[in-house]
């Protein structure tokens, strides 16, 4: 087990050092696996949030200017720098959010170098200044100041997906993390500063929503916001951005559908989908979460899911393997168990699973892999995201019933498929209002634009079509 150095959790790094926060707002750094407090951070205001602003829009002014060579080659040394704190990245998660440790590595860590050997080769082939067919040049230029904001369940996935491509497309940024997770976003920005990132390019404060958020969104120099997290939060964030007309791109929740269709392999499908409701103890914006079944094996699928969903361990993140383990913190317990309770209220029948804790596992905050059968699409438990190890189960009786009630969301980040006949997956994918379709098991590829429809968010993350939302297009007239 590496043991990291904690120096820098209460300091935030700006203009290229780590500097003492002005505020003196203590928020301890809870491990959700042992309820132990891990160290302390500090949650900013406006007069630091100020003082990030001040730094980066002052390095934006040569920053901006710089070649896509150069950036490029800043690029390849951020990437080797995160080779080499790999672990260390895998080890924050293990205890700032509880992601098991095997998981941690080879997903949660290695997700910072996906996205950015992705993005290195979007860079390569993007093309910042071309000749239109009516003689006019067209030119991509780096937006400005931005404020990017990212969440605790896929730190380093979303950091990468939003500090990459502000500096590869030539801006400067603030990043704040969720104050839940500020151990990893201290070691990413310690990775900048190795990497010879310039002073103000990249800087890091810590906070909260109702302090630094709001402080960024409202900030009249900073010209862009990116932010992951609760749709809730994201209409906020889009009201406190308006009055200075700054860009606003969202990735917000998801209550994503599971068309499971009888000429699929039940057995294999079934069982992959709960692995994937389950992954992360539940708590992916884009998981699989309303598992709707043809009728006519629809008792055959509860069985299955119900099997695969008692086959699922719980367990210690220290721990190798493939288990789940807790949910991030007591508020997200404390939802879960209450929207678990709503769906036995509501009538939904309880097939695995169900309130309280693993047997065994009072300490930390872990929940019971849980399954609701006969769930109608309009009872809370099939609309209100969860975000924990909890699935629903819905029966359909056609194509066209299945697709009404998979796009019957106020949602639309992502949808599922399992069919055995390809040209009907495609029919359907077509008519599903989701930003990706999944089909028989098909995973998201780094360099892949991801985001949503309706209020999953607007904007794309990731490879070319995530460079683009940094940017800004202007056009040269000539005689």
């Amino acid at each position: 087990m590496t043991d990291l150095n904690l120096d820098n959790l209460a300091h935030y790094y700006i203009g290229g050092a780590w500097v003492t926060p002005d505020s003196d707002r203590v928020m301890p750094v809870m491990n959700p696996a042992t309820e132990d407090r891990i160290g302390d951070t500090i949650l900013a205001n406006q007069t630091d949030v100020d003082r990030a602003v001040a730094a980066a829009a002052q390095a934006f002014e040569t920053f901006s200017r710089s070649s896509k060579a150069d950036r490029l080659d800043l690029l390849g040394r951020v990437l080797e720098e995160s080779r080499k704190r790999h672990e260390d990245l895998a080890q924050a998660m293990r205890m700032e959010m509880g992601a098991p440790i095997t998981m941690a590595r080879t997903e949660q860590a290695e997700s910072g170098i996906g996205h950015l050997k992705a993005f290195i080769e979007a860079l390569r082939d993007h093309i910042e200044r071309e000749e239109l067919p009516n003689g006019d040049t067209l030119s991509r230029e780096p937006i400005g100041v931005c404020g990017l904001i990212t969440p605790w369940n896929w730190p380093i996935n979303q950091i990468a997906l939003k500090v990459i491509p502000a500096l590869a497309t030539g801006c400067t940024c603030i990043h704040k993390p969720s104050e839940h997770t500020p151990i990893s976003a201290m070691i990413y920005a310690e990775i900048f500063h190795a990497a010879g990132v310039p002073p103000g390019v990249f800087n890091l404060i810590q906070g909260d929503g109702p302090g630094a958020g709001d402080a960024m969104s409202g900030h009249p120099d900073i010209r862009m916001i990116s932010f992951t997290g609760s749709t809730r939060a994201g209409r906020a964030i889009t009201r406190n951005a308006a009055e200075t007309v700054k860009r606003v791109t969202l990735e917000l929740g998801g209550k994503s559908p599971n068309l499971v269709f009888a000429d699929c392999d039940l057995e294999d499908r079934v069982t992959g989908s709960v692995a994937e409701c389950m992954y992360n103890s539940g708590q992916s914006c884009d998981a699989p979460t309303r598992l709707l079944v043809e009728r006519s094996i629809y008792d055959d699928a509860i069985e299955i899911a119900r099997k695969a969903a008692e086959a699922t361990a719980v367990g210690n993140p220290v721990q190798e393997g493939d288990h789940i383990g807790p949910l991030f913190d007591k508020l997200q317990y404390d939802r879960v168990q209450a929207l678990i309770a709503t769906g036995i209220a509501e009538g939904a029948r309880l097939v695995a699973g169900g309130p309280d804790k693993p047997e065994g596992m009072e300490t930390g905050w872990y929940a019971r892999p849980t399954i609701f059968a006969d769930v109608r699409n309009d009872m809370t438990i099939a609309q209100e995201e969860i975000f924990g190890p909890v699935l629903v189960i819905i029966p359909f009786e056609d194509e066209g019933d299945a697709i009404d009630i998979a796009n019957d969301t106020p949602y639309g980040l992502a949808a599922y498929i399992q069919c055995g006949d390809t040209a009907r997956a495609e029919r359907i994918a077509a008519r599903l209002r989701a930003g990706a379709v999944h089909i028989n098991g098909g995973a998201f590829n780094y360099g892949s634009p991801f985001g949503g429809y309706k209020q999953s968010g607007n904007g794309r993350e990731g490879g070319r079509y995530g460079l683009e939302d940094y940017q800004e297009l202007k056009t040269l007239h000539r005689p």
